[in-house]
């Protein structure tokens, strides 16, 4: 009889060595929340991956525009209105004299592809000044703007001036 009872316990013992479907599901679900804010904080680093890059691209155009700008004493000969559609940068409209420019004009449509949405560059009539601003991912309503006065920040174009506002 003793040796009976010694086989029953160790069947009991292999039979306690596994997971019960409750510890399990416990497990699962945290891997889920946990997999969820890991999703959501990559989807924020996404867009401010995105401005940034918009940043850049705009932020680079001034040293382009002050070098067209040393070869032509001007940066239009009268005033521009240029735009580089997000969807399809290729479509581009009004963009001459300085927006003509080469690197000026890959600037343009890298940002208008990063912000998914049009740029909007502007020389004045007299050709002495040069804006371009376009919307940021994060907040759509916010717009980055950079003009020939050296500005580059948070803000739209002033009708009036043609910078950066």
């Amino acid at each position: 009889m003793a040796e009976i009872l010694l086989v029953n316990k160790k069947n009991m013992k292999n039979f306690k060595k596994g997971f019960t479907l409750i510890e399990l599901l416990v497990v699962v679900a945290i891997i889920g929340i946990l997999a969820s804010v890991v999703l959501a904080s990559l989807n924020s680093a996404r867009t401010k991956g995105s401005d940034a890059a918009i940043k850049a691209n705009l932020s680079n155009m001034r040293a382009q525009a002050s070098m067209y700008y040393d070869t032509n004493n001007k940066y239009s000969a009268a005033a521009v209105v240029c735009t580089v559609t997000g969807a399809n940068p290729n479509v581009v409209t009004g963009c001459t004299d300085v927006f003509a420019d080469a690197t000026m004009l890959n600037g343009l449509k890298a940002a208008a592809t990063a912000a998914g949405a049009t740029v909007s560059a502007h020389a004045s009539t007299l050709g002495d000044a040069w804006s371009a601003s376009v919307s940021l991912k994060k907040t759509p309503a916010t717009t980055f703007c950079v003009d020939s006065a050296g500005a580059a920040k948070e803000g739209s174009i002033s009708q009036a001036t043609g910078i950066c506002s």
